[in-house]
């Protein structure tokens, strides 16, 4: 009897329908680190960029990280949906593979629908691109961002062919930034070349407000403030039509 009862009172097992409609819920998370949100739809598409922007190589398990192949595919979607008039960038990261990630700031300031950045917690190395990729950013008060010269790790050849290859692909984040932000070209690699600020390397961290005072990031703001941003974006393109990039 006792035997019975204790069956009778196991789980049972999820019904085939229920597993359906969660199992591409949780694929999504665990996979791209994103859902929909149960609640009405949304015309913003909100992306986030965290941990280290994962390139050409895979990285440790352990790490959290940002695929570039994930990202892409959702912008190209992003852009073709009708439905999404805006798009919002959330950013804490620590960088990664530069490729990549010149690639993800190419396709953001390449996008026709307005789209607004926001830097919460950290927007380091080649999350600075990134985070001046769109019409608008904005950068929390207590947020930081690192900038450093390009390095490389691993097994490197030490002749002059590669210290030229390492200096032609700084100077395209330098140009990449300088052309969407307020910082000047001499700034920026003042920022980037000083010493003594941080441990064991050159290179300068900003915070908030002095991002803003570089020129770095055009607001100190949160949530509210970027959404905000985004929605006057929205509606002036709406008063303006449809078509083009937005001015």
């Amino acid at each position: 009897m006792w035997e019975e009862t204790r069956a009778n009172t196991m789980e049972q097992p999820v019904p085939n329908e229920e597993r359906k409609m969660v199992n591409p819920i949780v694929d999504t998370i665990q996979q791209l680190g994103q859902t929909m949100t149960p609640q009405a739809e949304s015309n913003i598409f909100c992306m986030t960029i965290i941990g280290q922007i994962e390139g050409h190589l895979v990285l440790p398990p352990q790490n959290k990280t940002t695929k570039y192949e994930h990202i892409i595919p959702q912008l190209v979607a992003a852009e073709q949906n009708p439905k999404i008039e805006g798009i919002f960038i959330v950013l804490n990261t620590v960088g990664g593979d530069v490729e990549a990630g010149l690639a993800i700031a190419e396709m953001i300031s390449t996008l026709t629908k307005p789209t607004v950045t926001l830097v919460l917690g950290g927007g380091h190395s080649i999350g600075v691109p990134i985070a001046v990729a769109g019409l608008k950013s904005f950068i929390a008060e207590t947020a930081t961002m690192t900038i450093h010269p390009i390095r490389l790790n691993g097994l490197i050849i030490g002749v002059p062919q590669t210290f030229d290859y390492l200096e032609k692909m700084q100077e395209r984040v330098v140009r990449f930034v300088t052309s969407h932000s307020n910082v000047t070209e001499e700034r920026f690699k003042e920022l980037m070349f000083k010493t003594g600020e941080l441990t064991r390397d050159i290179g300068t961290t900003v915070i908030g407000v002095d991002a803003v005072k570089h020129g770095l990031i055009d607001a100190v703001g949160g949530l509210g403030h970027a959404l905000q941003e985004l929605n006057g974006y929205i509606e002036e393109r709406k008063r303006n039509g449809i078509g083009g990039l937005p001015q």
